[in-house]
């Protein structure tokens, strides 16, 4: 039998999340959903439970995923090397044809499995569905030669979203697993960064939030302490002394580009920690670093 005691912790910790319940009503977050939370068993249990937990107080929770371990894991089964440029997978077709099995398909649908079997009602797309990811053929600039820029294969930038397909979902109480794949007018499929989709969706659908799951605590002072309630000047003033730093850079940009978009506030947690998403949204210590419009 639970003890009284604990019982009244229990209550206390429910009547805790209920300001924020209320705050966050009908309001729309976008996870980018990655790292070990994706890929460990009980981390990813307690994902899919916290995004069930959000849609059923009233959120509307619209996840967009990556899945390069396991894109990694299947070229080598087939015996093609993985090759980056600058941290980008050079994408040529064989490898895109891959992209798309994998995250169309086995990783999106995995996702969307776990969700259901805890109680909501997940529904998987790609950028392609609904053609709500406008893409281009991204080229990246060469470090050896200045004016040079590399061609990458089919790895692109997004040009717009058209996010009537999502709010056609969360209007029908769906959660949405968006696999980050777009195409260009004449139909070119694209492999697009799970970071920059989720920042742009979130963007174009004026979010509430967007959440960076990571393998990071979030972004650390020189002193390795938390840092949080950043805005993207003191971002850039951070950057500029070398506190923010190495792979840090591009995951605090993300968050930048979100709130610029319009987006209230960008969060970047740590995945490792069960129910991260549950403690940053519901809590007012959270788990992670949030970055505000100024």
């Amino acid at each position: 039998m639970t003890s009284p005691h604990t019982a009244a912790e229990k209550a206390h910790i429910l009547s805790e999340a209920l300001p924020y319940i209320q705050r966050f009503y009908d309001k729309t977050i976008v996870i980018k959903y990655g790292g070990n939370a994706m890929t460990e068993r009980h981390l990813m249990e307690a994902f899919a439970k916290d995004v069930v937990l959000l849609k059923l107080v009233g959120m509307n929770p619209v996840v967009v995923h990556g899945g390069g371990p396991q894109i990694a894991g299947l070229l080598q089964r087939i015996g093609k090397q993985s090759e980056f440029i600058q941290g980008m997978r050079v994408t040529d077709e064989e490898t895109l044809d891959v992209v798309e099995m994998v995250l169309g398909g086995l990783v999106n649908q995995d996702i969307v499995t776990l969700i259901n079997k805890h109680g909501g009602s997940a529904v998987g797309l790609t950028g392609k569905d609904g053609n709500f990811i406008h893409a281009k053929k991204m080229l990246v600039k060469s470090k050896d030669k200045a004016d040079e820029m590399l061609d990458i294969g089919q790895v692109g930038e997004i040009t717009r979203i058209d996010p009537a397909i999502i709010q056609v979902l969360d209007a029908r109480d769906f959660i949405p697993v968006v696999a980050p794949l777009g195409a260009d007018a004449a139909g070119n499929a694209y492999n697009i960064n799970a970071d920059v989709a989720a920042g742009k969706i979130a963007g174009a659908l004026q979010a509430e939030k967007v959440i960076f799951m990571t393998n990071t605590p979030g972004v650390l002072d020189k002193q390795m302490r938390l840092l949080t309630g950043l805005t993207p000047r003191e971002v850039d003033e951070l950057i500029a002394d070398g506190t923010i730093s190495g792979g840090m850079i591009p995951k605090v940009g993300y968050a930048v580009d979100a709130v610029n978009s319009g987006v209230k506030s960008a969060h970047i947690i740590d995945g490792r920690v069960e129910h991260a998403l549950l403690l940053e949204v519901l809590t007012p210590e959270g788990v992670g670093t949030l970055v505000k419009r100024a």
